[in-house]
């Protein structure tokens, strides 16, 4: 059915208005601290999934929580999608590391993130 393949949700980024108090509650859910701790930036690696906090909603100008789901070819997924109808709303952007990142919107207006790491 599908060319490329999908090795499922494994990040979840969350916009924050404080990230001081955000990590504080986002560190007694995981109970682990911050392996990333930024002004811009608090991520958390636990059990396979990686959460990121973002302050204001990061680059991204997120909302609300999205889930990025991990591909190994972020073109030909995004390619799939938006055929069966989905609009791109972040166009594929290395954030470093190797990882592209990028978003699409269904047709309900939900936005699905991708990643892919090239490293």
């Amino acid at each position: 059915m599908s060319a490329s393949s999908v090795q499922g949700i494994k990040t979840v980024l969350h916009p924050v208005t404080d990230v001081e108090k955000s990590t504080a509650v986002y560190t007694a859910l995981l109970g682990v601290a911050p392996q990333t701790e930024s002004s811009y930036y608090v991520g958390y690696d636990v059990a396979g999934q990686h959460i990121g906090l973002l302050p204001g909603g990061g680059p991204q100008g997120l909302k609300s929580p999205v889930a990025y789901w991990h591909v190994d070819d972020i073109e030909a997924k995004l390619a799939e999608v938006t055929a069966a109808g989905a609009t791109i709303k972040d166009a594929p952007n290395e954030v470093g590391g190797g990882r592209v990142v990028a978003a699409v919107v269904d047709p309900d207006g939900n936005v699905i993130g991708l990643i892919q790491d090239k490293a």
